[in-house]
């Protein structure tokens, strides 16, 4: 009886270990699959932070299709831009470089060459590359693309025979248009470039969803940050805690009362789902024409966004609201064990001109500054990877307007400097993670404080 009982186990044990290679197998024909060039979907929406997604724990916002991409790749969870403004994080996003190095501080062009660009590579490389939605990097260069649709600035347009659409209508029109018409021998690049939830800005609703989103969250109220409030505010440097400052002129457009925060949020939630609906027809689409398997997807944001937090709207300065942004990623070739997964590595925005151009096995330009990001997902263990970076961001019209700012983020720790009032803040991420109590002035912590500051100039000469 006993030798039978062993033989049962070697045979159950043989039976697992060809479980376990039949797996293995599977996961190589999967990457095998993918060995050529991936086609690529990139879509990049507009003023969105880290939690703004069901899949990040968001109680209210419904992104079911984007909670769907995530269980179907990997999303990381400590994404976020080198500096928060549309202009600049959208120069980024195409040259793979900070604003010291790529130029645009705001609202110019960039001044990398277009060659440098994962577009232009792409397309001398073969791609069929198309851009549909917003571009804000100077005139848009139209002729560098085989397919090209660029606007925004309001949330309801007129189209080209006369009618008014709503920009995600068209946002999803163009795009659709794109993968249904692109010639079907050659790889591809789209880049979807949302304007939601970005507000409008000269309009004193701010945010105009689609008549049929309005049911949305009707009755649902959404939770008011714990530190949006004036207290916060007002532990703000004096040259940020003043109603000139940009971020508290357009809190009192969108967050000044209760009822205010709740109307202007609602539609901002409505615009996302929006924006979600919209991405799940373009992975349709994908899916049905028998190409999601060979492409790779990504989505992301150009900046975060305040919620009211600090007293605050909008984006632009170096707190977590305004610079963490969320990232997922769809590759095809990962191992089935390394879908739905998360990953807390610190990424970039500039880490991704060189992830798309890896994929589509393309060597990266020298003066690129960001990393691929494949290894973190395909490779067998992980790569050693940045545990800091150099935040930077400009003066925008006047230093009591919006006030140029620069950090080195750590996880947790973060040193800030205003560079146009010559002020300097410490935050403990870790005790603080809502960056209220500034240590910079804590005797107990100017060792610490001046090892930050030498590590932060070290990093900023390397972002030039």
């Amino acid at each position: 009886m006993s030798g039978c009982r062993l033989i049962m186990s070697r045979l159950h044990l043989l039976f697992g270990l060809l479980g376990l290679l039949v797996a293995d197998v599977a996961d190589v024909a999967d990457v095998a699959a993918a060995a050529k060039p991936l086609n690529i979907v990139l879509l990049y929406a507009d003023d969105w932070r880290h939690d703004t997604l069901g899949c990040a724990g968001n109680p209210v916002v419904r992104t079911p299709h984007l909670d769907q991409l995530a269980r179907d790749g990997v999303r990381f969870t400590q994404n976020r831009v080198t500096t928060s403004i549309c202009g600049v994080s959208r120069a980024s996003l195409l040259t793979g470089q900070w604003m010291s190095r790529h130029g645009n501080r705001a609202f110019d062009a960039f001044k990398t060459p277009w060659a440098e660009t994962y577009p232009g590579l792409l397309r001398t490389n073969g791609y069929h590359v198309g851009h549909v939605g917003k571009w804000h990097n100077g005139k848009f260069p139209a002729e560098k693309y085989d397919f090209a649709r660029a606007y925004s600035g309001t949330h309801w347009i007129t189209n080209r025979d006369g009618m008014r659409i709503h920009v995600t209508q068209k946002n999803e029109d163009d795009a659709l248009e794109f993968l249904r018409t692109r010639p079907a021998e050659k790889p591809f690049c789209l880049t979807l470039a949302f304007f939601a939830t970005h507000a409008e800005d000269d309009n004193p609703r701010q945010y105009l969803p689609q008549p049929a989103s309005m049911a949305l969250y009707r009755d649902v109220a959404v939770p008011v940050p714990s530190n949006a409030t004036d207290a916060s505010f007002r532990r703000l440097p004096s040259f940020l805690a003043n109603e000139q400052n940009e971020g508290r002129v357009r809190w009192r457009w969108r967050f000044d009362t209760p009822e205010h925060f709740q109307e202007s949020m609602k539609d901002y939630y409505r615009l996302v789902t929006e924006v979600d609906a919209t991405c799940g027809r373009v992975l349709a689409e994908l899916t049905r024409q028998g190409r999601l398997d060979d492409t790779l997807v990504l989505f992301t944001t150009d900046n975060g966004y305040f919620h009211a937090e600090h007293g605050l709207a909008d984006k632009w300065y170096p707190h977590e609201e305004s610079i963490r942004v969320p990232l997922i990623v769809r590759d095809p070739r990962m191992a089935r064990t390394t879908r739905g997964r998360t990953d807390d590595s610190l990424t970039l925005n500039v880490d991704l001109a060189p992830t798309l151009l890896a994929a589509a096995g393309i060597k990266a330009p020298r003066a690129l500054q960001g990393r691929d990001l494949a290894p973190l997902y395909l490779a067998p263990r992980k790569p050693a990877w940045r545990t800091e970076f150099f935040y930077e961001h400009p003066t925008i019209t006047s230093i009591h307007r919006i006030p140029s700012s620069e950090a080195l983020v750590r996880r947790d720790w973060k040193y800030i400097l205003w560079p146009d009032f010559g002020t300097d803040q410490l935050f403990d991420l870790r005790a603080d993670p809502q960056e209220e109590n500034d240590l910079a002035a804590v005797p107990a912590q100017a060792t610490r404080l001046a090892a930050l500051r030498r590590r932060f100039h070290e990093l900023k000469s390397a972002a030039r």
